[in-house]
């Protein structure tokens, strides 16, 4: 089961930056596959110390949309920026050595490695005394990790596994967190205790941006919201109230 001791490091939010500051916004984004456009003039944005949720359906283009702020697919129109700075054309390592870090659908943990070495990769910017703190703070996080530090990571559980991702992309010490459906996989006990980890994440003054085909967990948790369906923005607004909105709950949500 994850940790449910009180999170404050590595959250590390900029100094003296007032909450509901914008610190990600993506302008009439597009993106391509090739030929293929998947990415139509989305637009989003991300305040300081807020959970933003995006939904939709497979094929919707939620992930090629957090893997484009990351800048693993390239933005081939509009714009993005991180704390007033335009990142558009930033190698991705140059945007996690701004603060934007990146849990992975599906996990991706390095399985023949041990817990420590994948953490340690978490943190390869940072200084020695940086990852060797950054380990302490992971450990007293997710305890379990600390016991299993020296196993393979193909040893643990999903749910182990998805502390672990969770703690890799911390170690990078992040003021913006992508999260790509932390719950997939996992059985509905699971699934709460990551949705708990998430929300004390952002009480700890992290901002993350959320993706999840789990409609409800995910707006139930988040300060605002966003539908994506066929790579356009078709619904937003704050979280509880697309909860209740007819077209979600109709389309996502099966009421």
């Amino acid at each position: 089961m994850l940790s449910r001791m009180p999170i404050q490091s590595p959250i590390n939010p900029p100094a003296n930056v007032p909450v509901d500051t914008e610190v990600l916004a993506v302008r009439d984004a597009t993106a391509h596959y090739g030929q293929i456009q998947v990415l139509h003039g989305v637009s989003l944005t991300l305040h300081q110390g807020r959970l933003a949720s995006l939904i939709g359906a497979n094929g919707a283009g939620k992930t090629t949309l957090l893997r484009m702020i990351s800048g693993i697919v390239r933005c081939t129109g509009g714009s993005i920026s991180a704390n007033g700075m335009d990142i558009t054309r930033l190698a991705p390592d140059q945007r996690v050595r701004i603060g934007i870090c990146q849990v992975p659908e599906g996990r991706q943990i390095f399985g023949p490695l041990t817990v420590q070495d994948n953490l340690l990769l978490g943190g390869y910017l940072r200084a020695t005394a940086e990852r060797a703190q950054g380990l302490d703070e992971i450990f007293t996080l997710f305890p379990v990790l600390a016991e299993k530090r020296n196993q393979p990571s193909l040893t643990l559980s999903g749910g182990q596994q998805q502390m672990l991702a969770i703690g890799r992309a911390l170690m990078g010490r992040p003021k913006i967190l992508l999260l790509d459906e932390p719950s997939m996989g996992l059985s509905p006990v699971l699934v709460q205790e990551v949705f708990a980890t998430i929300e004390r994440l952002r009480a700890g003054g992290l901002s993350i941006l959320l993706i999840e085909q789990n409609a409800e967990a995910a707006l139930s948790v988040a300060d605002f919201g966003y539908v994506l369906e066929s790579g356009r923005i078709a619904l937003q607004g704050p979280g509880p109230e697309l909860l209740c909105d007819d077209r979600v709950q109709r389309v996502y949500l099966g009421v």
